[in-house]
């Protein structure tokens, strides 16, 4: 039984969805969710995100055996995939219920990350809009957040910007590891068609994007206010950056690898914790 528990949880992509759910948790905690949302808010975005995982691992069994992944429990025989499509559904279908209860507005945010992702796992990955999922399933992150607040509030403009330049350096540095095996099986999203080098420094330069952009909403630049004291906001896009450096020395000097993607993970959790810590609350200033 344990054994099988595992590996359920090695099919779900474990490392991204965690990820996933801790950006979520801490920009809940910027927006100054109570702990029992904050709680919620966790499952609700761990559900959709094990759904998505799953659905990837039971629909890319097949290539993923013939790509002889032994990483891969699907591809190794240790797990049915009968098992992992029965998880995947049951996680799509409670992601509904569990979503409405974060509210109707953030539920739809939710919702349409997670459909993103299962389009994402579908089809669209093969297909040169392969980014488009990930800008605005991750465009919608920060609204997830914000709009799960009592009262809802809508998420500040440069968040969502932020999140979907987040989601394209997430999407090609996700795919580079793979994209010999994905060639080979028929898969040609936009990465593939961009060549390693080109698709990393891509992710790179947007990262870079996203962490100016933030330092600017931060510092009051798109709302005439300052929101987060500068020394803050200097020192988070300052890891940033040096981040973006050494993403940008490794696509240059090193084979494709899952170093890229845990770069660009930890840049997010940086500029998460900066928030959460400085005390940004990431929503909309009226200006009425």
């Amino acid at each position: 039984m344990f054994s099988s528990t595992r590996h359920l949880f090695a099919s779900s992509h474990p490392g991204p969805s965690v990820a996933v759910t801790v950006l979520a948790i801490i920009l809940g905690a910027a927006v100054g969710l109570s702990p029992g949302r904050l709680v919620l808010l966790a499952t609700v975005v761990l559900v959709g995100q094990l759904s998505i995982g799953w659905s990837n691992d039971w629909l890319d069994a097949r290539r993923d055996r013939l790509s002889a992944r032994d990483d891969k429990p699907l591809a190794n025989g240790t797990i049915a995939v009968a098992t992992v499509r029965a998880a995947a559904l049951v996680a799509l279908v409670a992601s509904v219920p569990l979503s409405l209860m974060l509210g109707p507005a953030s539920a739809a945010a939710h919702l349409v990350f997670v459909v993103c992702g299962w389009a994402y796992n579908i089809r669209l990955k093969a297909t040169v809009v392969s980014v488009v999922p990930f800008m605005i399933g991750f465009g919608a992150l920060p609204a997830v957040v914000t709009y799960a607040a009592e009262p809802p509030v809508p998420p500040a403009a440069w968040t969502l910007v932020v999140g979907a330049l987040f989601g394209v350096a997430v999407h090609f540095t996700n795919a580079l590891p793979d994209l010999d095996d994905d060639l080979r099986t028929g898969i040609r999203g936009l990465p593939h068609r961009l060549g390693v080098r080109r698709a990393g420094r891509l992710a790179f330069v947007c990262l870079g994007l996203a962490g100016l952009i933030a330092l600017l909403g931060q510092s009051g630049v798109f709302v005439g206010a300052p929101t987060t004291p500068p020394i803050v906001g200097a020192a988070g896009a300052a890891g940033v950056f040096c981040l973006v450096v050494w993403g940008l020395v490794l696509v240059a000097t090193r084979p494709p690898g899952r170093a890229l993607f845990r770069v660009i993970i930890a840049a997010a959790v940086l500029l998460a914790v900066e928030l959460a810590v400085a005390g940004t609350t990431l929503i909309a200033i009226s200006t009425s």
